[in-house]
């Protein structure tokens, strides 16, 4: 099974790379359009700043062909940045309109008795199972390092939630086939690391059930 991750040049992508390859998967990493469309799913991770990302993003033409993934079929995760990218705006550094596939904006933490960023282990606590997930382990223990949170959030789209300083921190959000993770799975130990696998799992569920339908057609 292809995965693609997008390469567009804001982040360490060897960590979630390795993680991939140790699920059996084939890894492509790229910024063009023409060569991720040859994949199963598409991850887009990010570490950075929101403008720079999204600036990045539209001059590579990635932004319509991320935002053309629904549409296709085709399920998308994206990791930290990445999943702040799929909302409608940011207010880092500057007003930044954002990839406007889940409803909400990103804003800065505010300042009070908690400490900026949010970097650390935090609980996740569940609303509903994503599409993708069987079941939850008992440790749900997950690795954070972000500054800038999704508020004004449609409920159905936040999954789970961390809290950090009195404040319900978007963890795993999603809408269809999309997904966001605001933690670094592929470094949250074995509860990140179930979670990309049963991400993984479903991708291939979907792959196998198309594949038999073609088959029976």
């Amino acid at each position: 099974m292809i995965i693609g991750i997008i390469d567009y040049g804001m982040g360490n992508l060897f960590s979630v790379e390795q993680a991939l390859k140790k699920m059996d998967c084939t890894v492509v990493m790229s910024d063009d359009p023409a060569i991720l469309e040859e994949a199963e799913a598409i991850l887009l991770p990010g570490v950075g700043a929101f403008p720079d990302a999204m600036e990045l993003l539209n001059r590579k033409g990635l932004s319509s062909f991320i935002q053309s993934l629904p549409s296709k079929g085709i399920p998308l995760l994206g990791i930290c940045l990445g999943m702040q990218l799929l909302y409608e705006d940011s207010s880092e550094g500057k007003s930044t309109k954002g990839l406007g596939l889940l409803q909400g904006q990103i804003r800065r933490f505010e300042k009070g008795a908690h400490r900026i960023p949010h970097m650390g282990w935090n609980r996740l606590h569940f609303s509903r199972l994503p599409y993708w997930l069987d079941s939850l382990k008992s440790d749900t223990h997950v690795y954070f390092v972000h500054s800038f949170l999704a508020v004004n959030t449609e409920q159905e789209e936040v999954l789970a939630t961390a809290e950090y300083g009195g404040i319900e921190v978007p963890g795993v959000v999603g809408k269809g086939l999309i997904t966001g993770m605001q933690f670094h799975p592929e470094k949250s130990g074995d509860f990140g690391h179930y979670l990309l696998e049963q991400w993984i799992a479903n991708v291939r569920r979907n792959q196998h059930e198309q594949l038999s339908n073609l088959s029976r057609d």
